[in-house]
């Protein structure tokens, strides 16, 4: 597995770079300067170079696994609020929402079924759909997305995708304007999409959460 070695002093100047860029895509378009929240996806990320994160003032840390992000929440769980970004396993989804304030992925019935069991408060809960229909992605069909949403005992706030991957960032316009329309649609507010390659584009077409990892660890 890639592991990312962060250094607290790049995190920190690539952060205030990606920051700037968000600032530039909402002036763009018109949207409100404060609209986005930068999540830092720390799936190559090892305990160790979580404190590095911390040092650079990262404040939202999006994991992709439960067992990675209960090790790091033992050292550093204060230190950030989490968010979960991964493919859910249905038995896994109460122990993940007992630890997070939102979660990005929600894709199946039956991790539906199992968050619909939990006594008490949950995490914000995002829909990830599959506007591009690769069958390698999870996520509602978009044309299935209503029924879901209606099919939830409990508050949607927004949808979730990844478009296809591909080098230019325009390309994956035309999924994030599906996605905004989706959620304008059915009166959703969060949409989280973008990442490293294309967080600009997505800002652009709406998103309020973006999730970038690689372009915070290199020079």
């Amino acid at each position: 597995m890639t592991e990312y070695f962060a250094d607290a002093e790049i995190v920190s100047g690539n952060l205030a770079v990606v920051e700037d860029r968000v600032s530039a895509a909402l002036r763009r378009v018109g949207r409100d300067p404060s609209g986005v929240t930068t999540c830092v996806a720390t799936k190559y990320v090892t305990a160790d170079g979580m404190d590095a994160l911390r040092q650079a003032g990262v404040r939202v840390a999006a994991e992709n696994r439960l067992q990675d992000m209960i090790v790091k929440q033992e050292r550093f769980g204060a230190d950030f609020e989490w968010h979960f970004i991964g493919r859910i396993q249905s038995r896994k989804i109460a122990e993940i929402a007992a630890r997070v304030s939102t979660i990005h992925s929600l894709a199946t019935e039956s991790a539906r079924d199992r968050l619909a069991q939990i006594r008490g408060p949950l995490p914000r809960i995002l829909i990830q759909v599959n506007v591009s229909g690769e069958s390698s992605k999870e996520g509602v069909h978009p044309e299935s997305i209503g029924d879901f949403i209606a099919s939830c005992p409990f508050e949607v706030h927004g949808l979730m995708t990844m478009p296809p991957l591909t080098p230019d960032p325009e390309a994956a316009r035309p999924f994030f304007k599906h996605l905004g329309d989706l959620a304008a649609e059915h009166g959703l507010k969060e949409l989280s999409m973008g990442t490293s390659q294309d967080f600009e584009v997505a800002v652009e077409e709406g998103a309020t959460l973006i999730r970038v990892g690689s372009v915070l660890f290199h020079r």
